[in-house]
């Protein structure tokens, strides 16, 4: 990538994106223009004269309509671009090939469950049924804060901590709708993780989620590693409190017991966000991912990307790498109940980006998705899955999910996300229990403003330092070390109980 103050990413494109601030006068004889006007770091500037109604092509792809004319070297951004519907060519397959994968594939220390699953960390979860029993899940876990009470676990060095996911759901919503359904699968995802050595489940008694449907429906079994139990049942909140203490403390011995060992990359499953985007997001932190996304597929891991409204408009190259017409079909059954939901909600598909992607530089849904969709690189799109679905499959695969963040990122842990990576522009905080997550920057900016909260930077990309391989590579490998043990920013300021949200789909009663 050259270091001239724009960056130009497609021989079609007729904007070209700024590296630093420009201002008007300043000549870019790359490109044969004149810079008219103030352009902001990470947006656009026409290349060449865009009449009123022409298409605006960053990626090589249309990100819009010109709502008036456009002068050569003139900003373009809201005031002058706008969403656009156009047909788009899908070619079911057109791209896939054959992964190459490798002879020798890489490793990382993992604990081994008994039933051969691989986790990356080792905690107890306390999950809850409904908002009821939220307080009494939460006063389980503090015990055993290892920043309040640093006794509690002196004696189990290996267990990561007890960790409260909680919710506002559970009841108030049909007893036999999808909602219910949905937030179960969401439930037993977490209740079966790999990580959780062991997990509680705490109901208040009277809610439309009652335990035993939750076990039912997900195929739970209570023993020794699920137990499950009500505030009503029990006698009250002290009770079930002093209940959930004794039993985690009798969960403990057990748990301690692991050891970490290598373990192939196959073993690892990422769940892929992005977060506060910006106008660099899809130069340089989503195409890294991309490549690290590659590296892990060649190897043969498995990677979830997801946030259905923001590949929309992207979705033809998705579908071109879907490794039959059956998975490129799901994709777009997807994106049809998606349009039914958005509008039955008196919403429409465009209503991204948010203010703060468009302070960086991103003016359409279109634009959005694009970069969004460089994070899962170039293999096949090999299934596509409902939220909180189990991934089964292995290589790249698509989750449908709400655009969300922790909504999304919810629904791939429950489907078996022992990792997430989360690449932000703008300075996204986020976090994730059981599953590490790793925050990548677009920009150096960012990452010199906000270093406490990033693992990676990627701004190198943007400055010419770094190739999008390179960074690539050191993702790849930071990923196995995560997987292996090392803490993740966000995990060190106690990120991830917080960050549990299920999806919320249907009215509530």
């Amino acid at each position: 990538m050259s270091t001239g103050p724009v960056i130009r990413i497609h021989a079609d494109d007729n904007v070209v994106i700024a590296r630093q601030q420009l201002v008007g006068g300043l000549a870019l004889p790359a490109e044969g223009i004149t810079v008219a006007g103030l352009v902001p770091p990470g947006h656009k500037l026409a290349t060449q004269p865009i009449r009123q109604g022409q298409p605006v092509r960053r990626y090589g792809q249309i990100i819009g309509s010109a709502t008036r004319d456009i002068a050569a070297g003139e900003h373009v951004h809201t005031h002058n671009l706008a969403f656009s519907a156009f047909e788009r060519a899908h070619e079911p397959g057109a791209a896939a090939t054959p992964t190459a994968y490798e002879a020798a594939p890489a490793s990382f220390m993992g604990i081994v469950r008994a039933d051969g699953r691989v986790a990356t960390r080792n905690y107890i979860g306390v999950l809850t049924s409904v908002n009821c029993s939220a307080t009494a899940a939460r006063a389980i876990a503090d015990h055993f804060r290892r920043d309040i009470r640093p006794e509690a676990l002196a004696d189990y060095p290996n267990v990561d901590g007890v960790v409260a996911l909680t919710h506002g759901m559970g009841c108030a919503t049909a007893s036999d709708g999808e909602e219910l359904q949905v937030l179960r699968r969401t439930l037993g995802g977490y209740a079966r993780h790999p990580n959780f050595a062991a997990v509680l489940v705490v109901g208040l008694g009277c809610e439309t989620n009652q335990i035993q449907g939750l076990i039912a429906q997900e195929g739970l079994q209570e023993g020794a590693k699920l137990a499950a139990f009500s505030i009503q049942d029990t006698g009250g909140t002290a009770k079930t409190v002093a209940r959930g203490i004794e039993l985690v403390k009798a969960m403990l011995p057990e748990a301690n017991r692991v050891t970490r060992q290598p373990v192939p990359a196959r073993h690892l499953v990422v769940g892929l966000q992005c977060g506060g985007s910006d106008g660099y997001s899809g130069i340089s932190a989503n195409p890294a991912l991309g490549a690290a996304v590659d590296r892990l597929v060649r190897h043969g891991g498995t990677a979830i990307l997801s946030e259905t409204p923001e590949i929309y408009g992207g979705e033809h190259l998705l579908t071109r790498r879907a490794v039959s017409a059956e998975v490129a079909a799901k994709l777009l059954q997807r994106i049809a109940w998606w349009e039914a939901y958005t509008a039955r909600n008196q919403m429409q598909m465009d209503n991204n980006p948010s203010a703060g992607n468009k302070a960086g530089g991103l003016t359409t849904i279109l634009e959005k998705s694009l970069g969004a969709i460089a994070k899962s690189g170039t293999t096949n799109l090999v299934d596509v899955v409902e939220y909180a679905q189990a991934v089964t499959a292995q290589g790249f695969v698509y989750m449908d999910t709400p655009g969300y963040d922790p909504v999304s990122a919810t629904g791939q842990v429950a489907g078996g996300a022992n990792l997430i990576c989360f690449t932000t522009g703008r300075g996204s905080a986020y976090g994730c229990a059981p599953s590490p997550s790793l925050k990548l920057s677009t920009n150096n900016a960012l990452y010199t403003r906000q270093a406490d909260d990033i693992d990676i930077n990627c701004g190198d990309i943007v400055e010419g330092a770094e190739t999008v391989d390179q960074a690539g590579e050191r993702i790849f490998r930071m990923m196995l070390a995560a997987a292996s043990g090392e803490k993740t920013k966000s995990e060190l300021h106690g990120y991830g109980q917080n960050e549990f949200v299920p999806w919320q789909l249907g009215a509530v009663m």
